[in-house]
C-alpha cells in the first residue's frame, strides 16, 4: 500500500562525494521513510541530479521547517532544490485549437486518475472542442484569437490562468504562437507537442511532404517551450515505422496516435516532479 502523504525531493548541482548519503541521511535524521531514490552523475559535466521521495507521515518537524532544512542543506553542497508534497496537486490548463485528439487524451487520464494532477482548464480560440470538455465536466474558455491584439489575448489568457491557479499550461495542437513575454513567464511550466519531423518537414503538408521523401520512420516530440520555436528540452519522444504502403492519411492517423500518447506521458511526468531541465536538455525519472 501506498504511503498516504510522500515529499518528494528533486536536486541537481555540481556533484561530490557523499550528496546521496547527505539527503539520505536528512530523510532519517527527521523520521522519513525512504520510499524511492533515483540518482545520474554525468563525467561530462561533472553535474549531479537525484529524485527521492519519502513517506512524510513520521516527520518529527512541520513543512516549513523542512523546507527550511533543505534549503540550508542544499545552500551547503551547492545543490539546487524542489521540495513538494504528495496532497498538493498541480492544475494544469490546456490550450488547444481544432484538433481534439491530444485533448481527448490528456482528459480521459485525468479523468481515470492517471495523470498526476488535475485539468482546471480549456483554453481555445475555436468554439469547436467546448463540447469535449463540458463532457469532462472542465471549465472551457473561448478566448479568439486577434492578431493585432495578441497582447490583450494573452492578457486575457493569463487573467483565466490566474483565476484558475494553474500551475502547467499544455499546448495540445494549440495552432498559435506564443509571445517572447508569455513564454519567459511560463519557462519549465509550458508543453509543447509536434510532430518530430521538424525542422526538416515544416508548415501544414508534414505528413505529405515525409511520404514524398520515403522516410520509413515518424514520429512525435513533447518538450518545454522557449522562445526558440520548437526548440526547448525534450521531455518525451516516440516513433513508428511507416511503408511505401502507408498513404498520407494514414501517416496521420499513427502521427496522431503518437502524439496523444508522447504529450500525456510527458505532462504526467511532469505533474509527478519526475522532470529537471539542465541547460538545453532534461533529466527524466522512471
Amino acid at each position: 500500500m501506498a504511503p498516504e502523504l510522500t515529499a518528494t525531493l528533486l536536486v541537481s548541482g555540481p556533484n561530490r562525494p557523499g550528496l546521496v548519503a547527505r539527503l539520505s541521511d536528512f530523510v532519517y535524521q527527521h523520521g522519513g521513510n525512504i520510499v524511492s531514490a533515483d540518482h545520474h552523475g554525468e563525467r561530462e559535466s561533472d553535474l549531479f541530479f537525484m529524485r527521492l521521495t519519502w513517506d512524510a507521515a513520521g516527520m518529527t518537524q512541520g513543512r516549513e521547517a523542512t523546507r527550511a532544512g533543505i534549503d540550508e542543506l542544499a545552500a551547503e553542497l551547492s545543490l539546487k532544490a524542489e521540495l513538494t508534497w504528495s496532497d498538493v496537486v498541480q492544475r494544469a490548463a490546456v490550450f488547444a485549437s481544432r484538433t481534439p485528439h491530444t485533448l481527448y487524451d490528456l482528459l480521459l487520464t485525468w479523468q481515470l486518475g492517471e495523470l498526476g494532477g488535475d485539468i482546471a482548464l480549456v483554453v481555445s480560440n475555436h468554439r469547436s472542442l467546448e463540447s469535449v470538455a463540458k463532457h469532462f465536466g472542465v471549465r472551457y474558455e473561448h478566448v479568439p484569437f486577434d492578431a493585432n491584439d495578441r497582447a490583450g489575448v494573452e492578457a486575457r489568457q493569463q487573467a483565466l490562468l490566474d483565476e484558475c491557479r494553474v500551475d502547467l499550461v499544455v499546448l495540445a495542437r494549440y495552432m498559435q504562437v506564443l509571445s517572447p513575454p508569455f513564454v519567459e513567464r511560463w519557462r519549465g511550466r509550458l508543453i509543447n507537442i509536434h510532430h518530430s519531423f521538424l525542422p526538416a518537414f515544416v508548415g501544414a503538408q508534414a505528413y505529405r511532404q515525409a511520404r514524398e521523401r520515403g522516410v520509413k520512420m515518424i514520429g512525435a516530440t513533447a518538450h518545454y517551450v522557449t522562445t526558440e520555436l520548437d526548440q526547448g528540452p525534450i521531455i518525451e519522444q516516440d516513433v513508428v515505422r511507416v511503408s511505401h504502403r502507408d498513404e498520407v492519411e494514414d501517416y496521420a492517423r499513427k502521427g496522431r496516435d503518437l502524439e496523444r500518447q508522447v504529450l500525456t506521458r510527458a505532462v504526467r511526468w511532469h505533474l509527478e516532479r519526475r522532470v529537471l531541465v539542465s541547460g538545453d536538455r532534461t533529466i527524466v525519472f522512471s
